[in-house]
């Protein structure tokens, strides 16, 4: 969960105008999410044939929980983590840290089995040309593995503190910093179209158990992205409050926001005949 740059309409940023990397407890934060979905990555990175020998790129990389995983249980030859700031990352063996934004053209070099986003595309403008750019990173023979949120509190969702609080926070996300989660679902049609092969995806909806990882990890976030929550109009201070106590309660009855995790492969280059 890196922090990101994302254009909204009024010019926002991620991790300026919220979730700024400087505010006191936003690794915690980031590190909530991280509990709730890494063993699920992991698995799915793994299952993929993340291992020995591959070289990966970790865009967004956040707090590196993913990128350590990958050198530590996959053993991979070596992670390179990308964020736009990168406090929150230390080198080690193995892991090398860039600082930079991957909406830069020719902001990362090289080619690597395995490049992997985790929550960063839905608070980018231009999804497409980043896929596209993305995949121009992917090896031959390697994958691009995409993961972002997608909202579960659709029109016939009951009303509860939880889904009024969830709906005002993707609003105000989308007018402060224009994360848009609505094209999610076209990750394997986007994949499909910047020329990957096999492409497949998976949906991971963690359960919201009070004390949860994931039920800390919105109550944090809400908090964070409280101004831009009563900005929509559509809460107020005793809405988000009564968000937050109905989160950590046995009253809580509601799906998380889930992740959308989708994969595709680049072919493998002919050989000269």
């Amino acid at each position: 969960m890196g922090a990101a740059r994302g254009d909204a309409p009024g010019g926002g940023r991620y991790g300026e105008a919220v979730f700024r990397p400087e505010q006191a407890g936003e690794g915690e934060r980031i590190d909530f999410g991280a509990l709730a979905y890494d063993d699920i990555t992991m698995a799915r990175l793994r299952a993929l044939g993340a291992g020995p020998g591959w070289r990966c790129l970790d865009v967004g990389a956040g707090t590196g929980t993913v990128s350590r995983r990958l050198l530590e249980e996959a053993g991979v030859e070596s992670v390179l983590a990308v964020d736009r700031d990168v406090r929150f990352l230390a080198e080690r063996p193995g892991l090398d840290v860039l600082q930079v934004d991957i909406t830069a053209p020719d902001s990362v070099h090289g080619r690597f089995q395995l490049v992997h986003a985790r929550f960063l595309l839905m608070h980018l403008p231009e999804p497409e040309s980043l896929i596209a750019a993305l995949t121009e990173l992917v090896a031959p023979g390697g994958v691009l593995v995409l993961s972002d949120a997608v909202d579960l509190t659709g029109d016939r969702t009951p009303v509860t503190p939880y889904t009024t609080v969830m709906r005002a926070m993707w609003e105000g996300l989308r007018a402060t910093i224009g994360t848009d989660v609505s094209w999610v679902p076209s990750y394997p049609y986007l994949l499909r179209g910047a020329g990957l092969e096999s492409v497949a995806a998976e949906i991971h909806v963690p359960p919201l158990v009070p004390g949860s990882p994931i039920s800390r990890f919105w109550a944090d976030t809400w908090e964070r992205s409280r101004a831009a929550m009563l900005g929509t109009g559509l809460v107020d201070d005793a809405a988000v409050d009564a968000g937050v106590r109905y989160l950590g309660s046995d009253e809580c009855a509601a799906l998380s926001g889930g992740m959308l995790t989708a994969w595709g492969w680049k072919a493998e280059e002919e050989s000269p005949s």
